[in-house]
């Protein structure tokens, strides 16, 4: 069989930017690289889901013009747009978007008979339109970045003030610049191998995984994986271990077997677009190298229960290019040893943290994500920041929502690090709803005429003290370690109290509706787009419960069985078995008086009853812990098994 290394060529075609080429250009390129076979428009629905088909390439040349300058019709049913593509009024427009980066997807295991390459198919990031209207996650990102800068540079225009922190008029900008960077966890695993959780957690308390070295097929697909993004122009800087994993066992051919490790990584920042563009490539890159090498690749939130999760820690940083060519970080202060941040970058903080209750939906919208949302796994349930000990001291506080990162060398880098995301996280919705938060707080400093000094004091303050801006009772800042310095009832105290399960989180829409409509403010959003996301949340979290965690959990209940000897079993034992047992019938049995948890669940879930079925769902957790826990020192006491 033919390695993937041997696929990966130089002179193979792996990307396109179509800003450099006229239409008689772009074909003739094509047309020199016969093994792109195919074409595909991909668009992003409003979970994320893209689009993918498989057009001739004769079929795209044959109507380019459509194709590039129109749109392609699609049926409605095959993306997630509830109330919004109907069964009744289905009809989807695909338009090409002829700005960002066009991906070949090659498909290594059909060599092409002809030229003898992987058949490739031209991947083009797309917009979804319905009835003359743009309605996919792209779009709304794009409006949510146009929004930004146009408002930005009205501030700076009305606000001499703000420009002078600076040192430039605002004449002097070109263009206000939006980056962001994200970052890539994984659990690999080699198929069937079933994961032993308290050697997973053991190895992780002893840090034995972390930054260690990749060995054999692990190692392979990571390098290639790499070498495979730099091909396609995405600038990986670092691959590596993270926190969990455990050592994998060696066969009698000298070949790895029970891998189960997770990994890391890293790439180069880019425009927000091109952003949220990339990181789904690199995920399908990684899924498919790994693969291609005999490996599972997962990036659900928290795969494995009580072992560190995914995150998808994500970047956000805004510059001004000027026309000089000179490019200035707008969150970087004029005083880098007096001051942690700028007007600019004070009022983004604020605006972010103050409005999160209605950012968080587009975050995490999934059971997965709250499943790695829980204290002790430096996985943020707060809404609290940290800015660093002092200015010449760097954050480097792992349990807070966003962490300020800034280097004394280097002004352009200073950037927030939201960490609440994971690697399933939509991020063209996350980066529009932070985007469109960041803005309200950075228009209310600029008005208030606040100094530096002053809005450090704000974000700084304690949850008794009123605020110009953010809320009085809630506290914004910490330095300290918030799952160890603080109980869980003075966490809800200083920052609130986290939501708990999708439901709460969404029902966020509701009991913040001054928050929403910061976040669907200058028509980034509209009612309509807002009420298709919270449907779709909704109806895929009540699925979830129904069709993947209640079967689940019967499994597991059905798994609990008694297995002591009653010949052998002490009086200790008989006591555990009872109470395990008691859990399943509790959980499980209905009865003529009772019935159990899961018909409670289920008959909230059949009558639409969402606020009883997050507490069912909240209460089916504590349960389902407390049953394995029991029943895991029910078997530490058997001598026999």
């Amino acid at each position: 069989m033919t390695s993937l290394t041997d696929l990966i060529k130089n002179d193979i075609l792996y990307v396109i930017n179509p800003q450099e080429y006229q239409r008689e250009e772009l074909i003739s390129l094509l047309n020199s690289h016969p093994e792109i076979r195919f074409v595909s428009l991909a668009g992003a629905d409003l979970t994320g889901n893209s689009t993918d088909e498989r057009i001739p390439i004769r079929a795209f040349f044959e109507d380019i013009e459509e194709f590039l300058n129109g749109s392609v019709q699609t049926d409605g049913s095959s993306v997630v747009l509830p109330g919004i593509a109907t069964l009744n009024d289905g009809k989807l427009d695909l338009v090409a978007d002829t700005n960002s980066l066009w991906f070949v997807d090659y498909n290594y295991e059909n060599i092409d008979y002809e030229t003898g390459r992987p058949v490739g198919t031209l991947r083009i990031p797309s917009f979804l339109m319905h009835g003359n209207k743009f309605v996919d996650s792209r779009s709304i990102l794009i409006r949510a970045v146009e929004r930004f800068k146009s408002t930005l540079m009205e501030i700076f225009r009305n606000c001499p003030a703000i420009c002078k922190e600076f040192g430039f008029n605002s004449g002097d900008i070109d263009e206000i610049l939006l980056t962001s960077a994200t970052e890539l966890e994984f659990w690999v695993m080699t198929p069937n191998d079933k994961a032993d959780v308290e050697a997973l957690t053991a190895s992780q308390e002893l840090q034995e995984s972390y930054w260690k070295r990749t060995k054999g097929v692990v190692r392979t697909s990571l390098e290639q994986s790499l070498i495979l993004m730099d091909k396609y122009n995405l600038k990986p800087e670092m691959g590596h271990k993270e926190v969990g994993g455990i050592k994998a066992k060696l066969d009698e051919t000298g070949n790895l077997t029970h891998i189960m490790e997770q990994l890391e990584i890293d790439w180069r920042y880019d425009t927000a677009l091109q952003t949220a563009d990339n990181e789904k490539w690199v995920r399908y890159i990684v899924k498919e190298v790994f693969r291609k090498n005999g490996l599972d690749v997962t990036f659900l939130a928290k795969p494995i229960e009580g072992v560190a999760g995914n995150g998808e820690h994500t970047h956000v940083g805004v510059a001004a290019r000027l026309k000089n060519g000179k490019t200035v970080n707008m969150f970087t202060p004029q005083d880098m040893k007096k001051d942690f941040l700028s007007t600019i970058g004070y009022g983004a903080l604020m605006g972010l943290l103050k409005n999160y209750e209605a950012v968080n939906p587009f975050i995490s919208f999934t059971n997965d994500a709250f499943n790695r949302l829980k204290p002790g796994f430096e996985a943020p349930v707060c809404i609290v920041c940290s800015l660093g000990h002092d200015v010449e001291t760097p954050s480097r506080n792992r349990t807070v929502l966003v962490g300020l990162v800034r280097d004394m060398k280097n002004p352009l880098a200073t950037r927030f690090e939201v960490r609440s995301p994971n690697p399933l996280t939509n991020t063209y919705l996350a980066l529009a709803a932070i985007y469109q938060a960041m803005l309200d707080g950075i228009k209310a400093v600029c008005k208030s005429g606040k100094t530096n000094a002053e809005l450090e004091e704000e974000i700084s303050k304690m949850p008794e003290s009123d605020g110009f801006y953010l809320e009085k009772g809630r506290a914004y800042r910490s330095e300290e370690d918030v799952f160890e310095h603080y109980s869980q009832e003075e966490r809800n105290r200083l920052f609130g109290v986290h939501p708990a399960t999708v439901y709460e989180n969404i029902h966020n829409f509701v009991k913040y509706p001054e928050k929403l409509n910061v976040i669907m403010e200058g028509d980034v959003l509209d009612e309509r787009l807002v009420k298709s996301f919270t449907t779709a949340v909704t109806n895929r979290w009540v699925k979830e419960i129904l069709n993947r965690l209640l079967p689940e959990n019967m499994d597991i209940v059905r798994r609990c069985r008694a297995i002591h000897s009653k010949q052998k079993a002490h009086d200790l034992d008989i006591t555990y078995w009872e109470q395990v047992d008691h859990l399943r019938q509790y959980l499980m049995k209905d009865t003529y008086n009772s019935k159990s948890l899961f018909t409670r669940v289920r008959e909230a879930a059949k009558i639409n009853d969402y606020s009883t079925l997050s507490q069912l769902q909240k209460e089916m957790a504590d349960k389902m812990h407390e049953l394995k826990e029991l029943y895991c020192e029910y078997k530490r006491n058997l001598l026999d098994i």
